[in-house]
C-alpha cells in the first residue's frame, strides 16, 4: 500500500502543534535516554499538551563525534537506545543486570561511559537469551532475520558491524583488502568464522525495532505522529559505501575523489566541512535510484512523516576535493532533481516529506520545491536579521512548517542573548514584548503563524538557555549530549501549551484515546 499522510488529497489538512526532542535527549538513570517508560512518559505529557507531532533526529548507529547525522547505516538502528527496564520486562536480561549500574550524569550523556556499559549489557541479554529463550522467542528472532523488510540490508550490516568489532572499530578502508573489496571468499569465511559476532548484530536489530515499533504504537494511542529525519549523505566509513561503492565517488581504494559541504553560511565563515563521499547520480540513476526508494521505504516503516536533511542537494549540492582543510574551495553540482522523486513516487506512492530548505536557497532549489509540492520550513530565529525576511511569521505559507528554532540553532533564550542591540529591538517591536519572557513569546508567534504545523524544541518550552544547545554546527566537539531533567515535563508547561494551541487552532479535533504509562 502507499504511504500516504493524511490531508494530501482532498482532505482539509489540518492545523498541528509539536515538540522536537531526539531520544537521547530522554532522562533516566542508564546514561542515555531510550525507548523505554521515560519515552512513554514524555508522551503522556505532550498529548497533555495537545502535541499531535513529535519530531526526532536520525536513528540510526552513530560513529565519531556521536553525530546522528553521521550513521555507520542508513538502515540500522542505534543499540544505544534500546531500553535496559524492557529488555528486563520482556525477560531478556537476569533480575541481577542492573546490580552493578554506574553513576551516570543526569544532565548530559557521557558518550564513552554509556558505551562500554550498554555494551556489556546487550552481551549479556545475547547470552542470556541464547541459553533461556523459549522456541516462541527464538522463532520471533528468526522471523525478524528473515522478513522482507531486513532482506534488504540486515546481512550485510550484520556482517559489517561484526567485521568492525574484529578489527578493533577501525574504518572498513583499513581492512585487509580482500575484506575491503567484497572478495566473495572472503565474504564467506568472514560468515563463517564471525557467526556468532553476526548473530549478536542481528539480535541488537531485533531488540531495536521490537522496541521502536512498541513506541510508535504507544505515540499512535495517543494521536501522535513521529516526523522523522533522513540525513541527505551517509558516512565513508558505514555499511552502506562498504557495500555499494559503485553508488558514490570513490577511487580505486575506496578513497573519495570529493566530499560534502556547504559554503560559508549563517553557522560558518569558512562553510561546513563535512566530509561524506558524494553519490554517483548518474549510476544510481542507471538503476531507477533503486538504493534510494529502498531507503526511503525503510524510513516510511519506522516514521509517518520524513524531513529530509539538506534538500537543497537535490538541486545542485557542493562539491569539495578530498584533502581540502575547508569547504572554501568547493563547487556546486547538479543534483539528481525531480528524477529521484518520480522514481521514489512510482514505487512508494504519495510521500509525506518536510523538505530542509535553509541556508543559500537558488531558484532552482525553489522550482523544485514548487514542481514536488513539499513543504519547507521556517525558524523564527532567522526572521530578524534584516527587514521583511521570508521566515517572518506574516511571510508564512499554510504548507510550511514553522520553528521556534532546531537541533542546530541556539535555544530561544540562548539566541535572543546574543543579539544585537538593533535586532533585538527588531524583535520587541515586531512581537509586541520586552523579552523577558522570549521563548514563550516565540512559541506564541510560531503558533499563530498561518504554518499548518509548529514545532518547538523542547528546551524552548522549559525556558532553557545556552546550556540547552543540542549541536553548534562546526564544533567537532560536545554535541548530542543534552538531556532533560526527570522533572522536566511539567504539568504547567503543558497546560501554557495547549491553551496556545487551542487559541490558535492547533488541538487534535477530538481528544486522543489515552494509554496509561506503566508503573513508573
Amino acid at each position: 500500500m502507499a504511504n500516504q499522510e493524511p490531508g494530501t488529497s482532498h482532505e482539509k489538512r489540518r492545523r498541528e502543534a509539536g515538540i522536537l526532542l531526539h531520544p537521547t535527549s530522554l532522562p533516566g538513570p542508564f546514561g542515555i535516554g531510550d525507548l523505554g517508560l521515560e519515552a512513554e512518559r514524555f508522551l503522556d505529557w505532550a498529548a497533555a499538551a495537545g502535541q499531535t507531532l513529535w519530531q526526532i533526529l536520525p536513528l540510526g548507529p552513530t560513529g565519531g563525534g556521536n553525530a546522528p547525522y553521521g550513521s555507520s547505516s542508513a538502515f540500522a538502528g542505534n543499540p544505544l537506545l534500546i531500553s535496559p527496564e524492557r529488555l528486563l520486562s520482556d525477560g531478556l536480561l537476569p533480575v541481577a543486570a542492573f546490580d552493578e549500574l554506574p553513576p551516570f550524569p543526569r544532565e548530559r550523556v557521557a558518550f564513552d561511559a554509556v558505551h562500554a556499559w550498554k555494551e556489556g549489557l546487550l552481551r549479556r541479554s545475547w547470552e542470556h537469551f541464547r541459553a533461556n529463550a523459549d522456541d516462541e522467542r527464538r522463532e520471533e528472532l528468526e522471523a525478524f532475520r528473515r522478513a522482507p523488510a531486513q532482506a534488504e540490508w540486515l546481512s550485510d550490516w550484520a556482517l559489517f558491524a561484526a567485521l568492525k568489532a574484529h578489527f578493533g572499530g577501525r574504518s572498513w578502508l583499513d581492512w585487509d583488502r580482500e575484506l575491503r573489496v567484497r572478495e566473495p571468499g572472503a565474504l564467506k569465511r568472514s560468515r563463517r568464522s564471525l557467526s556468532d559476532e553476526i548473530g549478536f548484530q542481528s539480535y541488537l536489530q531485533f531488540l531495536f525495532f521490537r522496541q521502536w515499533e512498541r513506541l510508535r504504537a504507544a505515540a499512535r494511542d495517543r494521536g501522535i505522529r513521529i516526523l522523522g529525519d533522513v540525513p541527505m549523505y551517509v558516512s565513508l566509513d558505514s555499511a552502506d559505501v562498504w557495500s555499494h561503492p559503485d553508488l558514490f565517488a570513490l577511487d580505486a581504494d575506496g578513497r573519495p575523489t570529493e566530499v560534502s559541504g556547504v559554503p560559508p553560511d549563517y553557522f560558518s565563515e569558512t562553510g561546513q566541512l563535512w566530509g561524506n563521499p558524494l553519490y554517483r547520480w548518474d549510476r544510481l540513476k542507471q538503476e531507477r535510484y533503486a538504493w534510494w526508494v529502498q531507503r526511503i521505504r525503510a524510513n516510511l516503516r519506522l516514521m509517518d512523516l520524513l524531513r529530509i536533511d539538506h534538500f537543497r542537494a537535490f538541486a545542485a549540492y557542493w562539491a569539495v576535493p578530498a584533502g581540502e582543510a575547508t569547504a572554501l574551495n568547493g563547487v556546486w553540482k547538479t543534483g539528481p532533481g525531480a528524477g529521484l522523486f518520480d522514481a521514489l513516487r512510482d514505487a512508494l506512492g504519495e510521500l509525506p516529506i518536510v523538505a530542509e530548505d535553509l541556508g543559500i536557497i537558488t531558484p532552482d532549489v525553489r522550482a523544485l520545491l514548487s514542481e514536488l509540492g513539499f513543504p519547507g520550513m521556517k525558524v523564527l530565529q532567522f526572521a530578524f536579521y534584516e527587514a521583511d525576511s521570508e521566515h517572518l511569521p506574516h511571510r508564512h505559507v499554510p504548507s510550511c512548517v514553522v520553528y521556534t528554532g532546531t537541533h542546530d540553532n541556539d535555544t530561544a533564550r540562548g539566541w535572543y542573548g546574543a543579539l544585537k542591540p538593533e535586532e533585538r529591538e527588531r524583535v520587541w517591536d515586531y512581537l509586541g514584548s520586552d523579552g523577558s519572557e522570549i521563548h514563550w513569546d516565540l512559541i506564541r508567534a510560531a503558533y499563530g503563524s498561518v504554518a499548518e504545523r509548529a514545532i518547538v524544541p523542547l528546551q524552548d518550552v522549559l525556558g532553557l538557555g545556552s546550556e540547552g544547545r543540542m549541536n553548534t554546527p562546526a564544533l567537532a566537539a560536545g554535541n548530542w549530549s543534552w538531556r532533560v531533567a526527570s522533572e522536566g515535563f511539567r504539568a504547567g508547561d503543558a497546560d501554557r501549551l495547549r491553551r496556545m494551541a487551542a487559541l490558535s487552532g492547533r488541538l487534535p479535533a477530538a481528544p486522543p484515546p489515552r494509554t496509561e504509562t506503566e508503573t513508573r
